[in-house]
């Protein structure tokens, strides 16, 4: 599904050439759950941002479901991300100022969606991850766990195929950390969508199908 070719990311500061990333190889299967190791400042975010579209690479490729992606105009990448990959973060990114519901409604609409079926699809995932008792709450009115389940939500309701997760436990206790493990590897198991998580939790990686590290910018199979 998704072949990555001597991928490299270069950053520039202070006039110095920063290699974050150094000629990645890697492929992942449809399906697939990915833990993604390594110390802070070791390249995850970044390669996972790349994978997500969100940044590009400095040189080589990412091939997913035989499309060459960076090919493409902003415009058209930007339709295929909204449509095709889901995002959480450690940070969840709600928008204060809209109800669970609407916060997960949001990428479909982006997309074009009516309205009254954007709001059934949010409040079927809503139900799925046990917030049908507070779609009408805001962010400042949930708890962690809970503003993480929207996130989740919000990510899902337009159906990808793949969805990526940056340190998704990385700021919840651990009875709550547990429970989004839980949703996470029960969405890669009965949807089939594929899963990469970075992640600094060892019990999440374990979790998954299968995990590679990452040091000084390089790929290493971990153990």
């Amino acid at each position: 599904m998704i072949i990555l070719a001597n991928l490299s990311k270069t950053f520039l500061k202070d006039g110095n050439k920063i290699e974050v990333l150094r000629g990645l190889d890697l492929e992942i299967k449809k399906g697939e759950s990915l833990a993604i190791l390594g110390v802070s400042g070791s390249g995850k975010s970044t390669l996972i941002h790349i994978l997500g579209t969100l940044d590009h690479p400095t040189s080589g490729n990412i091939s997913i479901n035989g499309m060459s992606v960076f090919d493409w105009d902003e415009k058209k990448m930007a339709r295929f991300r909204n449509s095709n990959i889901g995002f959480v973060f450690q940070f969840n990114n709600l928008l204060p100022e809209f109800n669970a519901l609407e916060n997960t409604m949001m990428p479909a609409l982006i997309s074009g969606m009516p309205k009254k079926l954007a709001a059934q699809k949010a409040y079927k995932l809503l139900e799925e991850v046990g917030l049908d008792n507070r779609v009408r709450h805001k962010p400042g009115e949930l708890s962690g766990g809970e503003q993480q389940r929207v996130a989740i939500a919000r990510a899902l309701i337009m159906e990808p195929e793949l969805l990526l997760a940056d340190e998704p436990t990385g700021n919840l206790d651990t009875e709550t950390g547990k429970k989004i493990e839980d949703i996470l590897v029960n969405l890669n198991a009965t949807k089939k969508i594929t899963l990469i998580v970075v992640t600094h939790n060892k019990l999440l990686s374990e979790r998954m199908s299968r995990k590679i590290g990452l040091r000084d910018g390089k790929i290493y199979d971990y153990k």
